[in-house]
């Protein structure tokens, strides 16, 4: 049977009770512990999938198709392990499941209560991984605040694995802040107090409490935690602001948060983590060579959580080809063919993104025509890609009408069309080609090149697709379908073969990035990004040096 840690937070939301878990489970994976890392989310949407992105940024999507909070991002990408729909769970999932049996009559007539119908329900799916063999621990977070009334059925939940585990079997983190106040120039421990109180009230105590702070805890400061919130000073663990998320393993490590969860669980024999690519990642993100401009040209750039797979993708990129990657955000709706050269100049590359509506699309075709007219490296991500189509079909064949018909539903000339099969669904949650797919590259390609190899598998989230019946067109003029779905003929990716780098995709290649395994499209965008950049400067310097003779 595996064992469990729940890791929960207080005070406020926007702490990084994600991180933690992440950064916990890191340290003992690295340890040779086989460890998953599942998110309760307390709203009632089954799922983030119909969330729009400025309410609860990107929607994160597994290789088995599930749509889920994009805390599993970072699961996945500090663990280069695979996580699935088990691994998300939210109040309108459990409610959905518990009225389904009613309706059923699974419950023989029974009155349906929270306790214990709601809570048997998070508690089944709390300990499924753990009992499916696959992981030595499971650890859980608890979205949202303590004290919220919509995560009390999840406390309470935690409080009957609690008390029907042996105690040796379950752990429970507490993340709180600890805030700092300038005009006394002091730290104040009364908001984790109270927060601690409140988990108590609900029968919950913490073995180990985290503490978010912006400077250093002291000795006396650790035991007043522990000594009011009834914990040893040891399991008071400091986690001060770092650089970068990444950083937070190695922070957690020299607090020995590990250690003293191992402990608690009666786990007392274990190796030395192993963290040396960890590691020689992090000495490449700190001191890179150069540097390089990307313009993420984007709708939803005012919360930058809406592209969060996009940009920790370009931290991965970047530190692999020992380069700072700059991210310029550059809003769609305010591009136009007066002022696009002004807004996207000094750039080393663009990367149009994902998204849905009309808002901003003409923007989107404005900058994909400049960065393939002026021959700056291009990534289009399933959105962007389709705008990349309809751009080279209105200024290179000549079809000036072409559009999409997500937003031109009566377009005459179709180049991005609705999926076959997406056209009779009327639920919007959940009916989106979801999860991973097959992809046969052409040889000879610049995919193929990127990847180095021809048959590949990406992970998808759309509903339009290129509209194969202009495919010859577009060959015919220069865009090249070098990806194919082998079961749909559906064209995955394209690409112009005459550009020093034009490329788009209709998957999301940013889901599969990992520290460890980062996703070689992006590697190889930033790669071009910096020749682009080098070849730039010595153009320019050139120039000068011919001035100055």
């Amino acid at each position: 049977m595996a064992k469990y840690i729940f890791v929960t937070g207080g005070v406020t939301s926007s702490l990084g009770k994600g991180i933690i878990a992440a950064s916990l489970a890191k340290l003992l994976q690295a340890r040779g512990f086989k460890v998953t890392i599942q998110k309760f989310d307390p709203y009632i949407n089954v799922d983030p999938g119909t969330l729009n992105p400025y309410e609860h940024g990107e929607c994160y999507v597994t290789e088995d198709g599930a749509e889920t909070d994009l805390d599993l991002g970072h699961y996945e990408r500090f663990l280069n392990t695979q996580t699935s729909q088990a691994n998300n769970v939210t109040t309108g999932r459990i409610y959905q499941t518990v009225i389904n049996k009613e309706r059923a009559g699974e419950f023989l007539g029974k009155t349906v209560q929270v306790v214990p119908h709601i809570t048997d329900e998070i508690k089944r799916r709390m300990l499924l991984l753990g009992k499916e063999g696959k992981f030595d621990i499971v650890i859980t977070e608890i979205g949202g605040t303590v004290g919220d009334i919509e995560s009390l059925p999840f406390i309470e939940a935690v409080r009957q694995i609690q008390w029907e585990l042996p105690e040796d079997d379950i752990v429970v983190v507490h993340l709180t802040l600890i805030p700092y106040l300038k005009a006394a120039k002091e730290l104040k421990t009364k908001p984790t107090q109270h927060s601690v109180k409140m988990l108590s009230e609900t029968g919950v105590h913490p073995d180990i409490i985290v503490c978010r702070t912006e400077e250093p805890l002291n000795n006396d400061i650790r035991r007043k935690i522990g000594l009011f919130c009834n914990v040893k000073p040891d399991a008071v663990i400091e986690a001060m602001d770092a650089s970068t998320i990444y950083e937070v393993p190695l922070l957690m490590l020299r607090e020995k948060l590990d250690v003293i969860c191992m402990r608690k669980l009666g786990i007392s024999i274990y190796p030395e983590p192993d963290l040396e690519k960890w590691k020689g990642f992090l000495d490449k993100l700190k001191y890179p060579k150069s540097k390089v401009t990307i313009g993420l040209i984007g709708k939803y750039i005012e919360l930058q959580d809406a592209y969060k797979s996009i940009l920790e993708s370009f931290i991965h990129a970047g530190a692999i080809n020992e380069v700072k990657v700059n991210v310029v955000n550059v809003h769609s709706e305010f591009i136009t063919e007066q002022n696009v050269a002004e807004k996207l100049q000094g750039l080393d590359g663009l990367l149009v993104a994902p998204g849905f509506g009309l808002r901003g699309i003409e923007g989107k075709i404005i900058a994909v025509k400049y960065a393939r007219e002026q021959d700056v490296p291009f990534f289009g991500i399933c959105l962007g890609m389709q705008m990349a189509v309809i751009e080279y079909a209105r200024n290179v064949l000549g079809i000036k009408d072409a559009h999409s018909t997500e937003m031109e539903p009566d377009t005459a000339n179709p180049v991005i069309n609705m999926m076959e099969e997406q056209k009779k669904i009327k639920m919007m949650g959940g009916t989106m080609r979801l999860g991973t797919y097959p992809c046969e590259i052409a040889k000879g390609s610049l995919a193929e090149k990127i990847y180095n190899r021809l048959h590949i598998y990406e992970r998808h989230r759309h509903r339009y697709e290129f509209n194969n019946d202009y495919l010859e067109q577009f060959e015919a003029k220069g865009l090249k379908a070098s990806g194919i779905n082998p079961d749909t003929g559906l064209v995955e990716i394209v690409e112009i073969p005459t550009h020093p780098f034009f490329i788009g995709v209709q998957y999301h290649p940013e889901l599969k990035s990992t520290v460890e395994s980062p996703a070689p499209l992006f590697v190889s965008f930033i790669a071009a990004a910096k020749k682009y950049n080098e070849t730039k400067n010595s153009l320019i310097s050139s120039l000068l040096k011919k001035e100055t003779v």
